[in-house]
């Protein structure tokens, strides 16, 4: 079975990108860079790609075409364990960023960021129609999400 993993393309940002990642995220760690060999493409020595781990998950920096931009239509989703974990995430990815709503932030770098509790699904899923209507309606009202009131919003009766 093949393996997945991720490859976020940037302009010249790959190394700082990857960097910023594996410290924003709780157990993160950088991996290799790689400097772009005599022949390109690039720059030669430059930072062609950077590896790092987040969440368990194997993530690759390149840098590439600045014509590229990233869009919401791709997301990294950061699932947290409780609202202490889910602030510092927030925080830290949101830093020089830009908030937008239900949980979704765009990072400093431009990448769609959703920051969600863990259980998230589970309250959506789990409940009642009205509950479910009562989950959304909570989260629509919220940039950055909050877990008591998205847990009491589906125990309302």
């Amino acid at each position: 079975m093949p393996t997945l993993s991720t490859c976020l393309w940037f302009a010249t940002e790959a190394e700082d990108a990857a960097r910023f990642y594996a410290a924003a995220i709780p157990g993160g760690r950088m991996g290799e860079v790689v400097r772009t060999p005599p022949g390109g493409p690039g720059a030669e020595g430059s930072v062609l790609l950077a590896r790092f781990e987040i969440g368990g998950q194997a993530v690759m920096a390149l840098n590439g075409n600045p014509e590229h931009p990233f869009t919401n239509a791709v997301s990294l989703v950061a699932t947290c364990a409780d609202q202490d974990e889910l602030d510092r995430v927030w925080d830290a990815l949101v830093a020089d960023g830009s908030p937008i709503a239900c949980g979704w932030l765009k990072d400093r770098y431009g990448v769609a960021w959703q920051v969600v509790p863990g259980g998230l699904m589970e309250l959506l899923e789990g409940t009642d129609e009205a509950g479910r209507s009562r989950f959304m309606a909570a989260m629509h009202t919220m940039v950055k999400l909050d877990i008591a009131a998205l847990r009491a919003a589906v125990a309302t009766a």
